[in-house]
């Protein structure tokens, strides 16, 4: 066995954000994002079919709902998305990266 740093091995450059599989399963998926400045693409919406848990371990976001409802996310903050509640990411911290925990469920 051999223990891992979800805030350690984060690359300098991120041209993309970094979606990390850390587990899944038929009903589970949890995942490291790396965010550096990034946003979702104009008129994108994540559509997920299953509730997702966002906590964000480092920096800040910015998220935005389908009904103009932006949410700002600082370290500490998590949320919980409902299957379905359409979504995108608005903004992310340009000062330094964000690194999220995704939990798909």
């Amino acid at each position: 066995m051999r223990a891992n740093n979800i805030l350690k091995n984060i690359p300098a450059f991120l041209p993309e954000e970094i979606f990390e599989l850390i587990v899944e399963t038929d009903n589970l998926k949890v995942e490291r994002i790396i965010s550096d400045g990034h946003n979702s693409p104009s008129n994108f919406w994540y559509d997920q079919i299953s509730n997702e848990l966002v906590l964000i371990l480092k920096g800040s976001a910015v998220l935005e709902f389908e009904n103009d409802d932006k949410l700002e996310l600082k370290e500490g903050d998590y949320l919980i998305i409902p299957a379905h509640k359409k979504h995108r990411v608005e903004s992310t911290d340009k000062s330094q990266k964000t690194i999220w925990l995704a939990v798909h469920y």
